[in-house]
């Protein structure tokens, strides 16, 4: 039976996931929304991409409503017809360029300031995108002053004209998530990138509404595939720009969860306040990934990953190419392939040559196909990948080889292998070292299932989420006043929520 629905309403806002898009990401989205029936959300995805029209997940009756936006293209291109800026667009473009150019603290705090005023030039009015005043945000003229303005001198690449105007074209499109109107909530719960935590933010200074971020970015943050073709110096400002945003929003969250103590780290190093950080491990339902006996026939290798070009699709090739040669007739399964990537897959397989001993298939249905059709699964994320897959690999009780990126040595601990990230040899090596010692892999598969049931399970995870909706979603508390008592009287000690743990002092 399920509680009794509270009175809080929660925007869960991603960036082109859930509930539209069946991954990693998704997946733990699900898992959340179906594991607090008691909240009753609204589902919005911010998105550089076009939205699948129809969600890939079906909805609970506690889901209110379920929207997609996506940031077209064509308020960017107007900018070549732009007219006259509105009052104050000159000043907040020129703070939030010295803020993004500079590494000195106190002037690189500016890109807040300017952000917030460039937030406050689009005032949603209704449920549609209004970014007409970002096409007239001069920020050519404000990036090539701060180019060479800049007070500390770092040591940047040069920034043409032509690279200016470049750049501030991409700012104008990535801004425009400032201009996205949010539902009228209690707590928005941000879960994922730079596109989402510009809604999120300027939502937050728009309403005051609590902002929960849920951090699973990696330590490096990635150049996105079509980059490569970009100048230098736009590339750095893309990099910059995304950099700040990091950082505004680890100060400008009410609290942020954290994945892992390595991203826990990672928030402090750039400006979280310790206080706000509160690490919520990933969990999966251990009933989804029972486990199973080892399958017999060739020695089989699983990888799970989108197939994307930046998902650690080529370094599992290369080190396959490897096993293949030292075990005659082994296979490789590519798990959770998706329909986007099938093609780059495919080719990337062709490239290799292993023809049939690659076996690519769609992300399962029952996720209990997903890691059990081998004997060892080859973890080997991308970059910006959270441990999700690594979690559920150890839950399905199958022995790990993970290349040591971000929070996988303290998710695997002693149960599974690491190897050095990069290297294909390396991985290779450790995946057919325990493809020739079954009573190894199978007690690592076991140890790896023991650690992910004590430490990784999704109860865990909507308990902890459950209290911090209720904390940072309900309204303060009343004032508490201690009367002197002749008598004292038989008091037990009250719990310290998360709202006075996280209480600043001055």
């Amino acid at each position: 039976m399920n509680p009794t629905p509270s009175r809080e309403r929660i925007c869960l806002l991603t960036g082109g996931g859930y509930p539209y898009r069946r991954d990693a990401l998704g997946g733990w989205c699900r898992t959340l929304v179906e594991g607090l029936r008691r909240f009753h959300f609204e589902l919005l995805t911010v998105t550089d991409r076009e939205p699948p029209s129809a969600p890939a997940y079906p909805l609970p009756l506690h889901v209110a409503s379920a929207r997609a936006v996506a940031l077209g293209h064509d308020q960017a291109r107007s900018d070549r017809r732009r007219g006259s800026s509105p009052d104050g667009a000159a000043d907040a473009a020129a703070l939030l360029c010295r803020g993004l150019v500079s590494d000195d603290p106190p002037v690189a705090a500016l890109f807040t300031d300017g952000l917030r005023r460039v937030a406050g030039l689009c005032r949603p009015d209704g449920p549609e995108v209004d970014a007409t005043p970002l096409a007239a945000l001069p920020l050519t003229e404000a990036l090539l002053e701060a180019w060479r303005q800049r007070p500390d001198r770092a040591p940047l690449p040069r920034l043409s004209v032509r690279d200016a105007r470049t750049a501030a074209t991409l700012l104008r499109h990535a801004l425009r998530a400032v201009a996205v109107p949010l539902p009228e909530v209690d707590l928005v719960h941000c879960v994922g990138g730079t596109t989402p935590l510009l809604a999120a933010l300027a939502g937050q200074w728009r309403t005051g509404t609590p902002l929960l971020l849920t951090e699973a970015r990696a330590a490096v943050l990635r150049q996105r595939p079509a980059e490569d073709r970009l100048s230098t110096g736009v590339r750095t400002v893309l990099r910059r720009f995304r950099r700040a945003v990091t950082r505004t929003g680890y100060a400008e969250a009410t609290l942020i969860a954290p994945l892992s103590a390595y991203h826990h780290g990672w928030a402090l190093e750039h400006g979280a306040v310790p206080a706000r950080l509160v690490q919520v491990p990933a969990g999966v339902d251990p009933r989804e990934y029972p486990g199973a006996a080892e399958p017999d026939g060739p020695p089989t290798v699983v990888w799970a990953g989108s197939g994307a070009p930046d998902s650690g699709l080529n370094l599992m090739l290369d080190a396959f190419t490897e096993v293949a040669a030292a075990l005659p007739g082994a296979v490789l399964h590519l798990v959770g392939v998706t329909a986007a990537h099938e093609e780059h897959c495919a080719e990337q397989i062709e490239r290799t040559g292993l023809g049939r001993a690659v076996r690519m298939h769609p992300l399962p249905a029952d996720p209990r196909d997903r890691y059990t059709v081998g004997q060892v699964v080859a973890h080997v994320p991308g970059p910006a990948d959270p441990p999700y897959r690594l979690v559920e690999a150890m839950m399905s009780g199958r022995a790990v080889v993970g290349v040591d990126i971000g929070p996988a040595g303290e998710t695997l601990g002693d149960t599974g292998i690491l190897v050095p990230a990069g290297d294909p040899a390396e991985l290779a090596i450790a995946v057919v070292a325990l493809l020739r010692s079954p009573p190894r892999r199978r007690s690592l598969g076991e140890a790896a299932r023991r650690r992910a049931l004590t430490r990784y399970t999704v109860d865990r995870v909507t308990r902890v989420y459950g209290a911090l909706y209720t904390d940072l979603a309900a309204a303060p508390p009343a004032e508490a006043f201690d009367l002197a008592l002749t008598i004292p009287a038989p008091r037990t000690t009250p719990p310290a929520t998360l709202r006075w743990l996280t209480r600043e002092t001055s």
